[in-house]
């Protein structure tokens, strides 16, 4: 198992958080998402290390920012 941590830039709410967390479980071999209003702090579980890129793209899905990973 692989996990990645990242920070989000510009979630203010409970729904941002939401938001995050359905648009990252929907990459292919994500296995688990959690998200840190507080911190940013987004981790990604996954059987294999996902491309940082999707995780990119998926965040910017949702209307925010991927800063780097953490």
């Amino acid at each position: 198992m692989s996990t990645a941590t990242y920070t989000v830039k510009g979630m203010t709410c409970g729904h941002c958080v939401s938001s995050v967390k359905e648009e990252v479980g929907e990459v292919a071999g994500v296995t688990s998402v959690e998200v840190d209003l507080a911190s940013g702090l987004l981790r990604v579980g996954s059987e294999e290390p996902v491309d940082e890129a999707e995780i990119a793209a998926a965040v910017e899905e949702a209307g925010y920012e991927l800063a780097g990973r953490s």
